[in-house]
């Protein structure tokens, strides 16, 4: 039996060890199974078991030139949405960092996209998209401009799913901005106006610098999620037209469970695991470079 005392003495951390032991089984053990499989050739389709093979996967799949593809992809879909999400989620956050009527509303409608299933949100879109009955080239038309594609062209699929992304993930990085605006003390903004500053100053000078390290902090979470985009992808276009929206994670999906490569795959996810890791420790550098 545990002394009473031992236990007392270390209540705050008994009570959620439990917890902590589970959520650390939970994420380690991916991991490290996901890594192992990664050493080994495993084709589901033969009937074999995994056969150790050594960083015989890894070379084979950095020969690939549809992982590099979708490697690009995968950047080219994260930073294009990323960027978007971080400049109007700052100036929704600066329109909603003021009383006004309405407020409150804007607020709530904001917050449906993130309540909203990604799946179902896929499915709406596709048929936003639909080139012949869709509200987009209705749209497009009313304004005197061609129809488009969408997701059907491999020149617009990317944009097409980006606009998808930003709809859906924007609210989240004004509330981001919004916490950190509403944190701001008020002295520096009155000390500005008194020495005759405008409003664009205050904001470029006083403002920006102030929120830098909240706007990192939006930054590196949504693109962790954004790296690992998979059920929009996935339920819009699986990877196409063609391999046109093939990121990683659609990569890995395609190579475990229509080519049964599992080893392959577990490479794809162990790279996208390294892209997601040093990205994030990058962008904190940063910001622990802009606190000094």
């Amino acid at each position: 039996m545990l002394d009473s005392r031992i236990v007392d003495r270390n209540i705050h951390i008994l009570f959620p060890l439990p917890a902590l032991l589970f959520i650390m089984i939970m994420l380690v053990f991916p991991i490290l199974y996901t890594f192992s499989l990664s050493f080994t050739t495993w084709n589901l389709a033969s009937g074999m078991s995994p056969r150790f093979v050594g960083l015989n996967s890894y070379l084979e799949i950095l020969k690939e030139p549809r992982f590099w593809a979708a490697v690009g992809r995968t950047f080219y879909f994260t930073f294009l949405a990323v960027g978007f999400e971080t400049v109007l989620g700052m100036i929704w956050a600066l329109i909603l960092n003021r009383e006004f009527f309405g407020k409150g509303g804007i607020k709530l409608l904001l917050l449906l996209p993130l309540v909203s299933t990604p799946v179902a949100i896929g499915i709406a879109w596709v048929l936003f998209y639909e080139p012949t009955i869709g509200l987009a080239n209705w749209a497009l038309k009313s304004l005197g401009f061609a129809p488009l594609k969408w997701i059907a062209d491999p020149t617009t699929v990317i944009p097409s799913l980006v606009l998808v992304d930003i709809w859906q993930w924007t609210p989240m990085m004004t509330l981001i901005f919004l916490a950190g605006l509403a944190s701001l003390s008020p002295e520096p903004y009155e000390s500005a106006r008194v020495d005759g500053a405008n409003g664009w100053q205050i904001f470029w000078h006083i403002t920006v610098p102030m929120v830098i390290p909240i706007i990192l902090t939006g930054i590196v979470l949504r693109s962790i999620d954004a790296f690992k985009t998979y059920d929009i992808i996935y339920t819009m276009t699986n990877g196409g037209p063609g391999f046109a929206s093939e990121t990683l994670n659609i990569y890995a999906y395609n190579l475990s469970f229509n080519y049964f490569r599992f080893g392959h795959a577990a490479v794809v996810l162990f790279f996208l695991f390294l892209i997601v890791l040093s990205f994030s420790i990058l962008v904190n550098r940063l910001k622990d470079r802009g606190h000094g």
